[in-house]
């Protein structure tokens, strides 16, 4: 006989929804620029390079570059494992991406509720409040930019 179960209707479902690949423009504005930031932060890591300069031409000035770069180090202190971003001209999310967006777009709305819920059984408690203050200083200079 076989030790092996069928996942529940409600499991079946997550695991329906992991095989979909989002797609960038399900996230705000905000959040997709932060996600092509961290793509080209990813890149010049990579390579060795200080990602500010472009940032800071891409982004429209040295303070969202700042600001973008300051978050990215506060994602990757907090994060469980190593980030996997999607190539820089892709406009599929990896799953962390989508994450990273959805906790952005809580931000964005001062929604902390929705924050926390992007973030709930990833990111330990006590590491949530420099994401939100990062994600806030963030979102602060791409309004000010406008």
């Amino acid at each position: 006989m076989s030790q092996h179960r069928t996942p529940s209707a409600p499991a079946q479902d997550v695991i329906a929804a992991l095989a979909v690949t989002p797609r960038l423009d399900v996230l705000g504005p905000i959040a997709a620029r932060f996600i092509h930031a961290l793509r080209l932060i990813a890149l010049h890591e990579r390579a060795g390079r200080d990602p500010v300069p472009e940032l800071a031409v891409r982004l429209g000035g040295v303070e969202i570059a700042a600001k973008a770069l300051i978050l990215s180090h506060a994602i990757a202190a907090s994060w469980p494992e190593n980030i996997h971003v999607s190539r820089f001209c892709c406009r599929l999310l990896s799953h962390d991406e989508l994450t990273i967006g959805a906790f952005i777009d809580a931000a964005a709305r001062r929604d902390r509720a929705g924050f926390e819920a992007a973030l709930t059984g990833l990111v330990r408690a006590e590491r949530m409040h420099r994401l939100w203050e990062g994600a806030l200083l963030l979102v602060a200079a791409e309004l000010r930019s406008v």
